[in-house]
């Protein structure tokens, strides 16, 4: 199904600000991983708890009713879910940032908050987790690296 807008939407305001604030929301993916950097942490997969905030514009959606003018939410966790369950990292950092990746990078997301939260990771705690907030430009890989020189010492004849 192809969907057209009959009129444009106005173009994005100045500042460098986003077109609007519409966030998806995607709570309490609870999914399995190896997290962590002891021996127990590592033998085992173990639960963590995933939320997202993806920025979108809606507007297209409100205008036509059509599934075409949304941001794939479903093909986008699909993609996520199939990476964590996979996935092995010494922290939650490392993991919710590959997460971001995946959301920017590989499905166009304008921006995301992602939540990564391990239960039960320290005594008398429910969780413990990290909040991350990224963009694009966060991930310009594609950039080239800046040689540094090797360093090399003083010659000896020892």
């Amino acid at each position: 199904m192809t969907c057209v807008l009959a009129y444009p939407l106005d173009p994005a305001p100045p500042d460098g600000l986003p077109p609007t604030d519409d966030v998806i929301e995607i709570d309490e993916l609870r999914l399995r991983c190896v997290l962590g950097i002891s021996r127990e942490e590592r033998r085992d997969r173990q639960e963590v708890v995933i939320g997202l905030r993806i920025g979108t514009d809606a507007r297209p959606a409100e205008v036509i009713d059509c599934v075409d003018a949304v941001w794939n939410y479903r093909t986008a966790t699909k993609a996520v879910i199939a990476h964590v369950e996979c996935s092995a990292y010494l922290t939650v950092e490392k993991l919710a940032s590959e997460i971001a990746r995946i959301l920017v990078v590989d499905h166009a997301a304008p921006w995301v908050q992602v939540r990564v939260h391990k239960p039960g990771a320290l005594r008398f705690a429910g969780s413990v987790g990290v909040v991350i907030y990224r963009r694009p430009g966060d991930f310009l890989d594609t950039l080239p690296t800046p040689s540094v020189p090797a360093l090399v010492g003083p010659e000896s004849d020892q």
